[in-house]
């Protein structure tokens, strides 16, 4: 295992190569559920050496975002599922800005290609490390699932909004999720 100050072009490259990687939350209630979530998609962006930010296209809870909202506290984990064995962890405090955020549209400007989404995280890293990774398998990458795309494509703006605020307002331990703006 090493520890890393910043993201080093070494590890930048390994992380830009991974096409998953998984985020970890948990609420400050030993009571509460721990949260670990596999992300995919082009969802992952390097702001800079010591700051991340990876865009949440939603899914069947709002765990990370309340999480965060209590909180702070993230992990983000990329495993090589190919080539030289590797496991980096990114560890940080996460700012959420949901797409109701006013400055969600300027945030969503790292994600091209992308033009919907529920939340926004932007990770100050606190430690960077990586270790062997010898107990990942190998895995072959077929190809995204375009079942989220296809969903959010099949509803209208507005739809997809009220369907996020009616189904995200609370975490499964009962924290809050996403808020109206007002």
């Amino acid at each position: 295992m090493k520890v890393y100050e910043t993201i080093e072009p070494k590890l930048e490259a390994f992380i830009k190569a991974q096409k998953m990687f998984f985020v970890a939350t948990a609420p400050l209630s030993g009571e509460g559920h721990v949260n670990l979530s596999p992300k995919g998609y082009d969802s992952f962006a390097i702001l800079n050496p010591a700051k991340v930010a990876y865009l949440d296209l939603g899914g069947s809870g709002i765990e990370t975002q309340a999480h965060i909202t209590e909180n702070g506290r993230i992990t983000i984990m990329f495993c090589a599922f190919e080539g030289k064995a590797n496991i980096v962890r990114l560890f940080g405090t996460a700012k959420v800005f949901d797409f109701g955020h006013p400055d969600f549209a300027q945030k969503l400007a790292a994600f091209p290609g992308h033009d919907r989404a529920r939340s926004i995280f932007e990770i100050a890293l606190d430690r960077i490390q990586d270790s062997c990774g010898w107990g990942v398998p190998f895995y072959e990458f077929k190809g995204e699932r375009d079942q989220l795309k296809r969903s959010n494509a099949n509803r209208s703006y507005d739809d997809w909004a009220e369907h996020r605020y009616k189904t995200n307002s609370l975490s499964i331990d009962g924290l809050p999720g996403l808020k109206r703006p007002k």
